[in-house]
């Protein structure tokens, strides 16, 4: 579902930051040699990574689901010189073309791919995060919320992506959709939760965006 129309779309683009060239050649690389490219980040919303990570110029970031590093660069931006971003994915085949792009953007040595289950993981992490960014397994987001929540301290963002999930949250639930019932429940779960205080942004296809009171 495309919430706006294609030619808004381009106007927000064309006067949003301009799109970082290794960036750009990494999105050419992951549409030809990835399956499913669509899930890349891009510009316009990682533009808006960029700009929270820089506004809130965290020390620790931990990002779930790295994919092909776009989104992972893109928070990478707003590190402090001496900080770190962990990012967890459990496939290990897209790790070489990862650092690649890791090391060219110039962050290799402060970004620390995890192989793996994040549920896992995270909890070997002795860290505090003061930027958190979910977007993998949608099934699995609740668990990955509280997981990350408990490496948080008060101020600190949590950021969820594809909220929205093509609309599919506004439309009668299928009863075997467990992705969609999992994200009307999330979503429902960050509004109500005393923890956070919570604002949903039409960016994409969703980025909610959390910060720990």
């Amino acid at each position: 579902m495309h919430f706006l129309s294609a030619q808004l779309e381009h106007y927000i683009t064309d006067h949003s930051q301009p799109e970082p060239e290794i960036l750009k050649k990494l999105t050419r690389e992951t549409h030809l040699k990835v399956i499913q490219p669509r899930m890349i980040t891009g510009h316009f919303q990682g533009r808006v990574l960029s700009m929270i990570s820089k506004i809130k110029s965290p020390k620790n970031i931990l990002e779930i689901g790295t994919y092909t590093g776009y989104s992972a660069i893109c928070l990478a931006e707003g590190l402090t010189s001496d900080g770190h971003l962990h990012t967890i994915d459990i496939n290990e085949e897209l790790n070489a073309m990862q650092r690649r792009y890791f090391e060219e953007s110039g962050f290799g040595k402060q970004i620390t791919q995890h192989t793996g289950d994040a549920l896992k993981i995270i909890p070997t992490l002795d860290v505090t995060f003061d930027l958190v960014f979910i977007d993998a397994e949608k099934v699995s987001y609740d668990l990955y919320f509280e997981a990350c929540i408990k490496k948080c301290r008060p101020g600190s963002l949590i950021l969820s992506d594809n909220v929205l999930w093509s609309g599919k949250v506004i439309e009668p639930l299928k009863p075997k959709d467990k992705a969609t019932k999992t994200l009307v429940d999330y979503n429902r779960k960050l509004m109500e939760d005393i923890r956070v205080e919570t604002v949903l942004l039409p960016v994409r296809d969703g980025l909610t965006l959390s910060r720990v009171v």
